[in-house]
């Protein structure tokens, strides 16, 4: 086989190295120095010079890196890709960008280069890159790029080897300690575990908007997304492990380790000065100066290992890891003594077993392979069995098991069955899960793509190399997508990074729904004038989106206010109780999907959106409006808005009780009920009328209800009656109505009314909108009130009588609990009396209250009169009596009409009592003093209090 074949052009040691390399002719240089020097750049271009050359990378990414450039100035025909688990080899292939295990040394070609060949003392692949330095040798030029602690060393081993040295484009500077939320745009931060990648990762998307993740376990595919998801800047930072210190090219400002300490296979160690020196390297690229750092929860560095790194002073590698490559297959044991062999120089040491050397080891103590085994051949095919990459790394025998089943498979069959690696390939085939299941499932697929890249191992035409990389590139797809999503907040990341030099250039645009989009990202909605930020991940992210959001809706605003003014009326309208949606609202109009709370009464909405709130105004049905928050950039621009609110909830409220004010303008037309019609304005549609104001009340009773109003006596104190439009007691305007009275007498949220609106239980409160009466524990709109109090004035008692048991209709007709009804009568004015409890032992039903029925008499009306009256709830309190000065005098405590003892009523000469407009709000130091009642009037009470 070829591989066999190169092993055995290779099969010299000991002083034989050292004859061999004097044989050769070709030109060796070595060029050494610190990262950021061209040195990858110099020796592509050299291969290039040449008729034929191999290169070899220590990662299969940087393969596939060079392996596109050469492509792209070569030609796709003229250039080879060999690494572990790819293969792509032209017929006429002339230049090879190969991973340094993959590279055709049997090829003979004009130039050879290996990168990184420091790799030489890595204790687990230190001995592939020290073959390649002894043995590896173009025919015109080899070349050898690394570190310059290479230096004595290859001057050791190979005499007369040239030597460069090439200083940094740039400079690298130590930055010192640095938090995760101060680090630097474009920054790096390097960790040494999945678990520390993790965490990093998640605490730079909270603080930062999200970062880009590379980790040696990710495909090429997975990686190469990422670090483009970085270079095109889609993040600002990058969190990986040291796998980022080996040749990767990206355009890092700053490298912080957020640890010195990895574990390197067997056990936890510090790094070294160069390891960190390689790592933090990364930062610059070209003529551009890199810094270094800590962060996290690393110490700082200390200031000798800074300067060590600055200056590039590090300790020349005294050793270089060595196996034997002229291995001995005349069985298993043969080969594992070959492999044992010591170094032949003190400048080389053994290195670490590789995974390859544990499973022959394990494979050899099985008795079934030993017995297959026996020969040249089969050895052969044993130990290329087990140099199959441990891509999965499980830590138990089941990679030993896999190869020593390929080796039977191979060396009974000769070739892999197809049926077999199609079915581990099935079900490795899954999208599903989260990271680690995606990186575990594609370390498997790894593994076979590795063995379907073996020539010969597989039947001819069967695909499967095309198959394990189909799947690789679905699985790397989906890692990319997971890592993305968990790590990047990409609105986030945009924001932040603009935010703070030039916010002011960012992109924005509000659509016709209202939604706000900066740099392409949605980042809240303008509902009305004002802009709510969607949901954030961190208080970071929140004030990035509030800036650039409140900055477009400012921009914006002009032509917001311009749709607003040309809208029709139909998208303005007022919350009267609390409502999840308003009218008007809904995505198609703009509304907010961000709206989840409910709009507080009060609210007027355009489209959906909160744009004012109502205050008091100037009279009980005109409120004014005041305009909530808005991104308004000129205070100019306020007034058209507050206009044009203002006229529509003028007229809103006129069309809501347009019947109130039809009969208004009827009773304004009329010289005797044009001071009526002022008042009921004023106190809301409910008034008291005096018993001597205008014609007689009953005459004047009937003039008002031909317009809509209703008159009581019942309801009102002597000589006086209450006057209200029937209008405003429907529960059609019920909500607007409390909605007025809360805010006329600023008691803030209206109170949600009851439907049908009979009757309204709050305790010690008394409702806040006219057209009700407190009556007992409930209050009753007043039509109601009347009709209980009519149908109690209407009972007679038995001859001999003198009180009336509780009728049940009356009951009924107040839809409240039989045992309320005594109290809201009572509350009424409505004497009754309430007999005690049966006898222990009698049996029977409870006597219902009784009624007591005075004697009729000229001038009465009805029972509750003469214990006083009821009144509505915001214009004036009944009286009990009236005292020589004309002041409300022996009123009860208790009684729900207690209010009424500061009450004053003013007489005009020549006329009835009248009382002053708006006596329920206007203010005590602005009414006139009352005039002592008439000694007639004063008479008549006294009379009425001894009888």
């Amino acid at each position: 086989m070829a591989q066999r074949n190169a092993h055995q052009f290779r099969a010299l040691a000991g002083s034989a190295l050292e004859e061999l390399a004097q044989r050769r002719n070709s030109a060796v240089t070595a060029i050494l120095g610190p990262t950021n020097t061209g040195k990858t750049h110099h020796a592509l271009s050299r291969m290039m010079a040449h008729k034929s050359g191999i290169m070899g990378f220590p990662l299969r990414l940087l393969a596939r890196e060079n392996y596109e450039r050469l492509k792209a100035v070569k030609g796709a025909g003229k250039v080879a890709l060999l690494t572990g688990e790819e293969k792509i080899v032209p017929p006429g292939a002339q230049w090879f960008a190969c991973t340094v295990e993959a590279m055709p040394l049997e090829r003979a070609v004009d130039f050879i280069g290996i990168d990184e060949i420091q790799l030489a003392a890595d204790p687990e692949r230190g001995h592939v890159f020290t073959d390649r330095l002894l043995h590896a040798r173009g025919r015109s030029e080899t070349l050898f790029l690394g570190a310059e602690t290479m230096r004595p060393m290859l001057q050791k081993l190979i005499p007369g080897i040239t030597v460069e040295t090439r200083p940094r484009l740039s400079q690298l500077v130590h930055a010192g300690h640095s938090n995760l939320g101060r680090l630097p745009a474009r920054s790096a931060i390097v960790a040494f575990s999945a678990h520390e990648v993790y965490s990093l990762a998640e605490a730079i998307r909270q603080r930062r908007g999200g970062c880009a993740v590379i980790m040696g376990r990710l495909s090429p595919r997975t990686r190469n997304a990422q670090i483009e998801l970085y270079q095109n800047r889609d993040v600002d930072y990058l969190v990986a492990t040291d796998a980022i210190g080996m040749g990767l090219n990206m355009d890092v400002d700053h490298v912080a380790l957020a640890s010195m300490r990895k574990f390197d296979g067997q056990f936890p160690r510090h790094l070294s000065a160069q390891e960190i020196a390689q790592i933090a390297g990364r930062a610059g690229r070209g003529m551009k100066d890199g810094t270094f750092g800590t962060t996290h929860t690393c110490p700082p560095m200390a200031p000798s290992l800074a300067d060590t790194i600055e200056e590039h002073r590090f300790e020349a590698v005294e050793k270089l890891h060595w196996r034997q490559s002229a291995l001995e297959f005349a069985n298993p044991q043969a080969l594992l003594r070959s492999l044992r062999a010591k170094p032949p120089r003190p400048e080389l040491k053994p290195g670490r077993p590789g995974s390859d050397l544990e499973v022959l080891q394990t494979l050899a103590r099985e008795q079934a392979i030993m017995e297959r085994a026996r020969g040249r051949r089969e050895t052969a095919l044993l130990w290329e069995a087990c140099q199959i990459p441990d891509f999965r790394k499980m830590g138990d025998q089941s990679h030993a098991q896999l190869c020593g089943r390929i080796f039977k498979e191979l060396l009974e069959k000769g070739r892999l069955p197809t049926a077999w690696i199609q079915g581990h390939l099935k079900a490795l085939d899954q999208t599903e899960g989260d990271i680690d299941m995606l990186m575990n499932r594609l370390s498997g697929v790894r593994v076979w793509a590795y063995v379907t890249a073996r020539a010969g191992w597989t039947a001819p035409g069967s695909a499967l190399g095309a198959q394990s990389q189909a799947v690789e590139e679905r699985l790397s797809d989906a890692l990319h997508e997971r890592l993305t999503a968990r790590f990047v907040n990409r609105r986030a990341a945009v924001l932040m990074r603009r935010e703070g030099h030039d916010d002011a250039a960012m992109l924005h645009a509000v659509t016709a729904t209202g939604a706000v989009v900066v740099e392409g990202h949605e980042i809240g909605q303008l509902e009305g004038f004002a802009f709510n930020a969607a949901n954030a991940q961190s208080r970071s992210e929140h004030d990035a989106i509030a800036k650039a959001g409140h900055r477009a809706a400012r921009e914006a605003m002009g032509g917001i206010i311009k749709r607003f003014l040309e809208d029709g009326g139909e998208t303005i309208a007022l919350v009267e109780s609390g409502a999840d949606r308003v009218p008007g609202a809904g995505p198609e109009n703009g509304a907010s999907a961000l709206q989840e709370q409910p709009i507080p009464p009060g609210t007027l909405t355009w489209r959906g959106a909160p744009v004012a709130r109502l205050v008091k105004g100037e009279g009980f049905f005109a409120p004014t409006i005041k305009l909530l928050r808005g991104d308004f950039s000129d205070p100019q621009q306020e007034v058209p808005v507050r206009e044009r609110l203002q006229g529509w909830l003028a007229d809103y409220v006129r069309q809501r009780l347009r019947l109130f004010w039809q009969g208004l303008e009827q009773l304004r037309q009329q010289s005797m009920t044009r001071g009526l019609a002022h008042r009921l304005a004023e106190d809301g549609g409910v008034t008291v009328l005096l018993g001597g104001e205008g014609t007689n009340l009953r005459t004047q009773a009937r003039a008002l209800k031909s317009h809509g109003f209703a008159f009581s006596t019942a309801l009102g104190v002597e000589g006086q009656g209450l006057v209200w439009h029937e209008s405003l007691l429907k529960p059609a305007v019920a909500g607007l109505m409390s909605l007025l009275g809360c805010v006329w007498e600023g008691a803030g949220t209206a109170p949600q009314p009851m439907a049908p609106g009979r009757f309204w239980v709050e305790e010690a409160q008394r409702p806040p909108w006219p057209g009700w009466v407190k009556a007992g524990p409930v209050a009753l709109r007043l039509d109601q009130a009347e009709r209980v109090l009519q149908a109690v004035a209407k009972l007679r008692p038995q001859p001999g009588q003198r009180h009336v048991p509780l009728p049940a209709d009356i009951t009924r007709r107040l839809a409240l609990k039989a045992t309320m009804a005594p109290d809201v009568l009572a509350g009424l004015g409505v004497p009754l009396r309430l007999l005690g409890d049966l006898p222990v032992g009698a049996l029977g039903a409870p006597a219902p209250p009784l009624i007591r029925i005075k004697p009729s008499r000229p001038g009465s009306s009805h029972p509750g009169q003469a214990e006083g009256r009821a009144r509505h709830s915001n214009a004036h309190p009944p009286a009990k009596r009236r005292g020589s000065q004309g002041r409300l005098e022996g009123h009860d405590p208790a009684s729900p009409f207690a209010a009424l003892a500061g009450l004053t009523l003013k007489t005009a000469p020549g006329k009835g009592a009248r009382k002053p407009s708006n006596l329920q709000n206007r203010p005590a130091s602005k009414r006139k003093p009352a005039q002592a009642p008439s000694a007639s009037h004063a008479k008549r009470h006294d009379s009425k209090r001894h009888a």
